[in-house]
């Protein structure tokens, strides 16, 4: 008969001891890692909400500021155009300041300096008739013209009608230091502005002539710029600039960038002009939202006005923001490393109950069974006593050497049952040194081979030539393989065979499989193959696979069983190679 008993074991591949991770803790970290994601995912979001109302409400700020210029500007250019009928013919002593306050003064300073500009560049020769007729077409200007000492005409924009070149003569005489008709037209032919102003050196006369266009443009630029120096300057204002449609610059005040990146874009109504586009540009090293809208004149001149606005006070609010954010975050992530912490030590005090809870019931199990294999000891001690009794009472009259024979083989029976009890009773400590497990199989079978030639058995090895060199009790692994190969073997009620073999299974465990061509097991006897008060055996307690079954846990191990009935049975034995 073959014995077969054990704890509840199946075919399934059950986790190994030491796979199973400690699952709650990591999980809560895994939400807390989550939660805090989520946190700072909403804090990002409500710092770029606040930075988006923040700049929103700098455009609206600066969409109010341009429109309030706007204004002026229009107001400006109304008064200039109703003062070109005052009488404004004057003799006036250069040079002009940047101190006048008048807009006609205004007017007439800015085309001064235009034609002292005339005079710097005209004396590095750089302009003809040509040059001069594409300057005076971009400023606007309906005549451009320089005079020698005499009054002659050496370089024009077009040609000069006798009319002008007699305005010029009391500048060109010396009479006068300037000659201006700008509010009050000259007729020639041509209703015009004029203005005559010797050289710097004076040897020669420059002429500037306006007709009603070239008047408004003047006129609409002296406007901007007043408009911006009254309105366009102030607190956080770094820069404002107003350009007409062909990018000259109409007034501006504070340092202008050309090269900028649009970041942001809103709808707003300036003029009859809609769309506002914004900008984050960096100006001197200040960070500055540059606004620009286009507007548009009731002289019918169109254009665009930047407005930059600092920063500063935006990237304070936000700084402090985010500091306060960073810091509940910091807050957040140590209050959850201190929850973590005192989850995972209140685990392990847990833990640590439930495996003496385990032990002591284990314990209590070995216990019981122990009692249970008592009540089977005496059962089992009766039978031989009871044939020792018989065979005494027949010494007298039977044959006396058949009668020891049969004492001496239930004595040796008796013993055998009482060393099966004791060594499954008694719990040792075990002692781990490293050894070489193909070493030690390779003896055990050396151990069992002669026995099983006398059984009809025989063996087949796969052991390969790598060493597996494993922390084991060397004595009590033994004795456990060893109760297993000899299971193998009494299955097997003729001749059969066993197959032992030893391979890894990935870097941390190595497989012991002992396969046999017996009786095999059904499921019932699979389900209690290693409990110790179960046996098939006719004779003795049927202890070994217990006994081994104990062992193999105490190295870390299992054994799992497949089997078939009349098919054979195959135990693996599966150890930890880092133990």
């Amino acid at each position: 008969m073959i014995m077969r008993k054990g704890r509840k074991t199946t075919e399934s591949m059950r986790s190994r001891p030491g796979d199973q991770p400690f699952l709650q803790p990591l999980a809560v970290a895994l939400v807390c890692i989550v939660f805090i994601s989520l946190v700072l995912v909403m804090g990002l979001i409500d710092l770029r909400t606040l930075d988006s109302t923040l700049v929103n409400d700098m455009e609206n700020r600066g969409v109010a500021i341009i429109r309030n210029v706007h204004q002026v500007v229009e107001y400006h250019f109304q008064r200039l155009v109703q003062s070109q009928q005052a009488d404004f013919y004057a003799s006036i002593v250069l040079p002009f300041t940047e101190d006048a306050f008048s807009l006609r003064e205004s007017l007439v300073i800015g085309l001064v300096e235009l034609a002292r500009r005339f005079d710097s560049e005209r004396e590095t020769g750089k302009y003809g008739d040509e040059q001069l007729a594409s300057f005076a077409t971009k400023e606007t200007l309906w005549l451009i013209a320089f005079l020698d000492e005499q009054g002659n005409v050496t370089v024009k924009s077009r040609a000069v009608t006798e009319d002008l070149l007699q305005f010029a003569v009391p500048v060109v005489e010396g009479h006068e230091e300037i000659q201006i008709n700008i509010f009050n037209k000259f007729k020639t032919g041509k209703e015009l502005g004029l203005i005559a102003l010797p050289f710097k050196s004076r040897k020669g006369t420059i002429i500037l002539a306006l007709d009603d266009e070239g008047f408004r443009y003047w006129s609409l630029r002296v406007s901007v710029q007043r408009a911006i120096e009254e309105v366009g300057k102030g607190p956080g204002i770094s820069h404002f600039i107003v350009t007409d449609q062909s990018g000259r610059t109409m007034g501006q005040s504070g340092r202008v960038v050309e090269n900028r990146e649009g970041t942001g874009q809103m709808e707003s109504t300036v003029g009859d002009t809609a769309g506002v586009m914004s900008r984050k540009i960096i100006l001197g090293g200040e960070h500055v939202l540059e606004i620009e809208v286009p507007v548009s004149f009731s002289t019918g001149f169109a254009g665009v006005a930047r407005l930059g606005l600092s920063r500063e006070r935006i990237d304070q609010i936000l700084k402090k923001e985010q500091n306060r954010v960073f810091v509940y975050m910091a807050f957040l992530v140590v209050i959850t490393f201190l929850a973590m912490w005192l989850l995972y030590k209140n685990q392990n005090r847990h833990l640590a109950r439930m495996q003496e809870i385990e032990r002591q019931l284990h314990q209590a199990e070995k216990l019981s069974a122990l009692g249970r294999l008592a009540a089977g000891v005496a059962h089992e001690i009766r039978n031989p006593l009871n044939a020792i009794s018989m065979a005494s009472q027949r010494l007298q009259r039977d044959n006396l050497t058949q009668l020891t024979e049969v004492m001496r083989d239930e004595i040796r029976r008796l013993n055998q049952i009482i060393e099966e009890f004791l060594t499954f009773s008694k719990s040792r400590k075990l002692e781990f040194h490293r050894h070489d497990l193909i070493e030690l199989i390779k003896q055990i079978v050396l151990l069992i081979s002669e026995e099983a030639e006398s059984k009809g058995v025989k063996f087949l090895t796969r052991l390969g030539d790598s060493p597996f060199m494993i922390s084991m009790d060397l004595d009590r692994l033994k004795q456990a393989l060893i109760n297993v190969v000899k299971n193998a073997m009494e299955s097997i009620s003729d001749q059969g065979l066993v197959t032992v073999s030893v391979e890894a299974e990935g870097k941390r465990w190595v497989s012991v499989r002992v396969s046999d061509t017996g009786s095999g097991l059904n499921p019932d006897e699979i389900e209690q193959i290693f409990d110790p008060d179960y046996t098939t055996k006719e004779k003795g307690l049927g202890l070994g696979l217990p006994l081994a079954h104990e062992i193999i846990r105490g190295h870390g191990g299992e054994i799992k069983v497949r089997s078939q009935k009349g098919s054979g049975t195959t135990f693996e034995i599966v150890l930890p190679m880092n133990t």
